[in-house]
């Protein structure tokens, strides 16, 4: 069995700041993927002895993905029991996830699963996961991606998080939850607002645009020191933060030399740089995957537009003509897609471009959309909306097959943004 530690980001979240929210977020489900992969999990062994129950976790995570149809053992399977997998598969499971929970003499909780092929009657994965049990849920997640990444080739997104920001009656709170909407977490209360959350390459800091001055100023929360740093606080309007992949610069939209405009800041808040020089409103910027271009909105062309120049400035390029107001810019992991919000016919709503064709699709059926960000893997987008006047969010997969809404009784929720994975 693979022994594998994940002590680096137990780590980040150990140190990071544990004070709870008032509320977690309910996940509700509509849509499945066009072909579902039907796999048994069964209850693990020893699991009930343990503060989580690890397999319905697993089953949460893969049935939330829509590419899963979750088969039902009926009763505790561990990863030694002796299995007839001919059996399984004339029960129709193409796979099945079995395993047990293990509490060790220095008060962790070991996770040990296997995954088996039932059409090939082959063994596909295992892991042995030990954490303490307040990232138990951890390890589950870990597992669902284990197995998502082993029946569709595509790395699992479970075990990652996502930062957004809640509008209460009396405060804003930064937020940081699972990517289920568990385990929820504040990284900052203020009286004045909180925008524009976006996460650091690795995971380890969080930049954000806070309002306590009276004024937008970008600052950086780490999640390990809990220190806070300012990146951006110059004259006019700082607001906008986009994290270079290199994890040591910023895109920031700047107005302190009048209209504003794109510039790039080292994270430390040294080297400013003006990148582009237009006589209209250049903001939103957002540095591709590979780090050599970025993509802003701006209206020179008169609406709103999404446009594109190299890292280092230069000539833009437009990118989106259909529509004449297009926002909120960002880039899938791969550089193959770029989603934005679209007003049309009074309505702002999710789109995705695939920029080797010009392709456009909608993807959301509500009406006031913002602020779309795409899982690390690429497979899904996470947006807010409003549902009954409150701020909510959503999540849909690039294809619009799977769609979910993740909600609160306690405020409005705003600004999501999709962690990376953590190392």
């Amino acid at each position: 069995m693979i022994k594998t530690t994940f002590l680096r980001s137990f780590a980040v979240m150990a140190l990071f700041i544990t004070t709870l929210a008032h509320a977690q977020l309910r996940v509700e489900i509509a849509g499945v993927g066009a072909n579902q992969i039907p796999v048994a999990i069964a209850a693990f062994g020893d699991e009930t002895l343990a503060p989580q129950q690890v397999s319905a976790i697993i089953k949460a995570d893969l049935l939330r993905s829509g590419f899963f149809k979750i088969i039902d053992t009926g009763g505790v399977l561990t990863e030694n029991s002796p299995l007839n997998l001919a059996d399984w598969k004339s029960r129709g499971a193409d796979a099945i996830v079995v395993g047990s929970v293990l509490k060790l003499a220095d008060g962790r909780y070991e996770v040990r699963y296997r995954l088996f092929d039932t059409v090939k009657g082959t063994q596909l994965s295992s892991l042995a996961l030990a954490s303490q049990a307040q990232f138990l849920r951890v390890s589950a997640h870990k597992v669902a991606d284990d197995v998502y990444e082993k029946l569709t080739g595509i790395k699992g997104a479970f075990a990652t998080r996502i930062a957004y920001v809640t509008k209460s009656p009396k405060e804003f709170r930064l937020e940081i939850a699972d990517s289920d909407g568990e385990g929820t977490q504040v990284a900052l209360r203020s009286n004045e607002p909180i925008i524009s959350p976006s996460w650091s390459p690795d995971g380890t800091k969080v930049a954000y645009v806070s309002f306590e001055n009276k004024k937008p100023v970008v600052y950086i929360q780490d999640l390990v020191s809990r220190k806070r740093t300012v990146a951006a606080n110059f004259k006019g309007s700082n607001s906008a933060p986009s994290w270079a992949p290199d994890g040591n610069r910023l895109a920031v939209a700047l107005s302190r030399d009048g209209l504003t405009q794109v510039y790039v800041v080292n994270a430390d808040g040294t080297g400013l740089r003006r990148l582009s020089n237009s006589n209209g409103i250049d903001t939103e910027p957002q540095f591709s995957a590979d780090g050599q271009s970025i993509f802003f909105t701006s209206d020179r062309s008169g609406g709103p537009q999404i446009y594109k120049m190299g890292a280092n400035g230069g000539d833009a390029r437009r990118v989106t003509f259909s529509g004449s107001y297009n926002i909120s810019p960002r880039i899938s992991p791969d550089g193959k897609y770029l989603a934005y919000i679209s007003r049309r016919e009074g309505k702002f709503q999710l789109f995705l471009l695939d920029l080797s064709n010009g392709q456009e699709q909608r993807l959301s059926d509500t009406v006031k959309d913002e602020s779309p960000s795409f899982s690390p893997n690429g497979k899904y987008l996470m947006y807010a909306t409003e549902s009954g006047r409150r701020g909510t969010l959503a999540v849909v997969s690039v294809d619009g097959q799977v769609k979910q809404r993740l909600t609160t009784q306690a405020g409005d929720i705003r600004e999501p943004t999709w962690g990376p994975f953590m190392k």
